[in-house]
């Protein structure tokens, strides 16, 4: 194993901090000693495997999956918790998955149980919701702790080390991958930014299947030596209740979850002086929610940042930075990025971060990495004489909900195999709670007879739900350019 690997980052941590906690999930409480020792015995069960998928919410068991995968030198690959077993299946084939680690029973829906006979030869089940009645040919959790805690990885810095899948304008996901060396690369830079250290305690409750989660959570928290909590869902009692019983320090996330927090009726009632930093970012983030955050919830720093898929965090503002920049601005470049502005003002990245490609696509590859390493985003900004960016549109359709980036052609595809549906557009419309949601314009076919409730129980069993619609208007035609294009900003203006 070589210096900038994953697995040398955890040895790192395991000698430095060895009895420092590392990971907290409710009676579960690991030092990073034990931590090491938990996750080399999870490479020994992952041994061989070239790719590994991980798919079960924020829990102890995750970090320890996905740093043994990761520690026996295969490539992770994250799956969004909210995927049907349509949508997860597809990223096991494209990806040549052999080895997966997920979730039985999460919110009332067995994840393993729906992938049927699409499961790979080689699975792990990790229990969230109680135990399960066992499957053949499966794995249980427990089963880990019979295997030998001694293990040399032979990951090398420049192996990928994860393909993070992202949808693209074409409605077909995309496997960002990204090597070693990088994955640590933006993590501790986030960690640097952050100032980040051995004393604090982190709450992640963005999805690990994120790279917000991943890379700018477990990671950069091992680059420290910072204390892990994972919280499996955002529910604001339980938050509160965590932040004040585990001193949390850190808390990142989308502006909604600190909006919540402040109006939350039980607020008074918990101690949240324990509270440092607040990394947001993802949707606007207005003045007065900096200012509150700062003086209500008692964040020493507020902080935004910039990044996608493909490069994970680019920009990021600083500790001394006031409200005004920090709520206008996205910060300014990080993690060895450099950043400019394109044709049409489009954002463009380059740096040593910046992914090695989408996985088997050498077209779309080039489409967003041209010749001279420049990373094109799809996003308008604004540099201003300091170098801090504003992002302050979209080339492309792309819209945020609840923190979630949803790309409209997706779920137009999706709703077009609908019988009775002729035509579809999906634009993004404001939202309070969620930022933006879906709102479909749908054209059915003549005498189908199609209803709302029809669309959305569609959409409900083939979409994961941050991608539903929340609103369906049937219309009589859908505008568009002299070329045949959606004027998808007439929908918005006219009907959003």
């Amino acid at each position: 194993m070589s210096e900038g690997t994953i697995p040398a980052a955890l040895d790192t941590a395991a000698e430095r901090f060895a009895g420092r906690e590392a990971l907290v999930d409710g009676e579960v409480r690991l030092t990073y000693a034990e931590l090491a020792r938990r996750v080399r015995q999870a490479a020994w069960f992952f041994e061989g495997h070239e790719r590994v998928a991980l798919c079960s919410p924020n829990t102890w068991h995750w970090v320890v999956a996905g740093l043994g995968a990761l520690y026996a030198g295969a490539t992770l690959i994250p799956v969004n918790t909210r995927f049907t077993a349509r949508e997860t299946v597809d990223i096991l084939e494209r990806a040549r998955v052999s080895a997966l680690a997920i979730t039985g029973t999460f919110l009332g829906t067995d994840r393993l149980a729906d992938l049927g006979a699409a499961r790979p030869g080689t699975v792990l089940r990790i229990p969230v919701e109680g135990t399960e009645d066992p499957v053949d040919g499966v794995t249980e959790w427990d089963a880990l702790a019979g295997y030998d805690d001694a293990f040399t990885s032979p990951a090398k810095a420049d192996d990928v080390s994860d393909i993070l899948f992202t949808s693209g304008t074409t409605g077909r996901s995309k496997g960002a991958m990204s090597t070693h060396r990088q994955a640590m690369g933006v993590a501790e830079a986030w960690a640097e930014c952050g100032g980040l250290t051995g004393e604090d305690r982190y709450l992640v409750i963005n999805p690990f299947f994120h790279s917000f989660g991943y890379k700018a959570g477990i990671l950069a928290a091992i680059s420290r030596g910072a204390a892990i909590l994972p919280q499996r869902t955002f529910d604001v009692r339980e938050t509160l209740r965590l932040i004040e019983t585990e001193r949390v320090t850190v808390l990142p996330g989308a502006p909604t979850i600190y909006q919540v927090l402040l109006d939350a009726p039980e607020r008074a009632d918990h101690d949240l002086s324990s509270l440092r930093l607040a990394v947001t970012g993802a949707a606007p983030v207005p003045v007065p929610l900096v200012e509150r955050m700062r003086a209500e919830l008692g964040f020493d720093a507020v902080l935004t940042a910039y990044g996608l898929t493909e490069a994970v965090v680019a920009t990021m503002s600083r500790p001394e930075d006031d409200a005004e920049i920090v709520s206008n601005y996205s910060g300014r470049a990080t993690a060895g990025f450099e950043v400019k502005l394109g044709e049409h003002d489009e954002v463009l990245l380059r740096g040593p971060n910046v992914m090695l490609g989408y996985l088997d696509d050498p077209e779309a590859t080039a489409e967003a990495i041209d010749p001279e390493g420049w990373l094109h985003t799809g996003d308008v900004g604004v540099l201003n004489e300091d170098g801090y960016l504003k992002i302050v549109d979209r080339i492309k359709d792309m819209y945020v909900c609840g923190g979630f980036n949803v790309y409209p052609a997706e779920v137009e595809q999706v709703i077009s195999r609908l019988d009775g549906v002729a035509e579809v557009a999906v634009v993004g419309v404001p939202d309070e709670r969620l930022g933006e949601v879906g709102k479909a314009f749908v054209r059915p076919r003549p005498g189908s007879g199609l209803s709302t409730e029809d669309v959305l129980a569609y959409c409900e069993g083939e979409l994961a739900n941050y991608k539903r619609p929340r609103f369906v208007d049937f219309v009589v035609e859908i505008p568009r350019n002299p070329s045949g294009k959606v004027l998808k900003r007439v929908l918005r203006e006219e009907n959003g």
